[in-house]
C-alpha cells in the first residue's frame, strides 16, 4: 500500500511540473514568453520545477515560498535585472492558479 501512494504522490508530482512548464511556455503570454527567455530565466523555472517534484505535498504558501527561495537565490546574480527578476517572480507565482486546476 506504501509503495501506491509513493507512486500516486510522485504521478501528481508528474503533473504538477508538466503543468507548469506547459503553462510558462504555452499559456496566455506564451510567445512573449518564449521571445524573451534568457539562460538564467530557464534556470530558475526549471529549478522551481524540480523543486515542487521534490515536494510532497503542495499547496499554494508552499509554492510561493518555494519561489521566493530560488528567486533570493537569483537576485544575487550580476546578469539578472531585478525588474525581469521581478516580473519572471510574478510569473511563477501566477502560475499557481494553473498548477491547482491540473491537479484537482
Amino acid at each position: 500500500m506504501k509503495k501506491s501512494g509513493k507512486l500516486i504522490g510522485a504521478g501528481v508530482g508528474l503533473a504538477a511540473v508538466a503543468a507548469a512548464g506547459a503553462y510558462f511556455l504555452y499559456g496566455e503570454r506564451g510567445a512573449k514568453n518564449r521571445e524573451r527567455i534568457s539562460g538564467w530565466t530557464l534556470r530558475m523555472k526549471g529549478e522551481v520545477l524540480e523543486k515542487v517534484e521534490a515536494l510532497k505535498s503542495i499547496d499554494r504558501e508552499a509554492y510561493t515560498e518555494l519561489v521566493d527561495k530560488v528567486a533570493s537565490r537569483y537576485a544575487k546574480l550580476e546578469k539578472v535585472s531585478a525588474s525581469e527578476l521581478r516580473r519572471l517572480t510574478v510569473e511563477l507565482k501566477n502560475a499557481w492558479a494553473h498548477i491547482s486546476k491540473q491537479l484537482k
